[in-house]
């Protein structure tokens, strides 16, 4: 079986850590007895079904879910049942992959107008007016 992240991008299960472990927050007598939180890890930097470029953003994107190992572990507890904490943590790594695969728009450079130059030098000597006129006076 397979996570589909995007049309092209496909994380093979194999590639998929998952252990369960217990919960906090509500869950009654459950989450004292019940292993229904996921922990979803997800080793990046060996990864075959990742592009390169696509790898260096996902880790530039997981932050503090990222390992030194270079593994996005992620913890999902948000609900009572394994299953539905299991597709959540999925959901959110197919998420996180998805965003990493959008390359970012190169920036185009522009150059300053010739109003806005002349809008910078005229309050730049509108402010330097005000400064001298609070020195001392030159009469004495």
């Amino acid at each position: 079986m397979v996570l589909q992240c995007t049309p092209l991008i496909a994380i093979d299960e194999a590639e998929l850590e998952e252990s369960f472990v217990r919960a906090s927050g509500p869950g009654g007598q459950n989450v004292n007895k019940l292993s229904t939180a996921v922990q979803l890890r997800f080793d990046v930097r060996r990864s075959a079904s990742l592009p390169d470029p696509v790898a260096v953003r996902l880790m530039r994107l997981a932050g503090r879910r990222l390992t030194q190992d270079g593994v996005i572990v992620i913890n999902a507890q948000r609900f009572r049942t394994q299953d539905r904490n299991r597709a959540d943590a999925r959901e959110r790594l197919a998420e996180l992959v998805a965003e990493a695969a959008v390359p970012p728009t190169p920036r185009r450079a522009t150059r300053p107008t010739l109003a806005s130059k002349k809008r910078r030098l005229d309050d730049k000597s509108r402010r330097s007016e005000t400064k001298r006129m609070r020195g001392p006076s030159g009469s004495d």
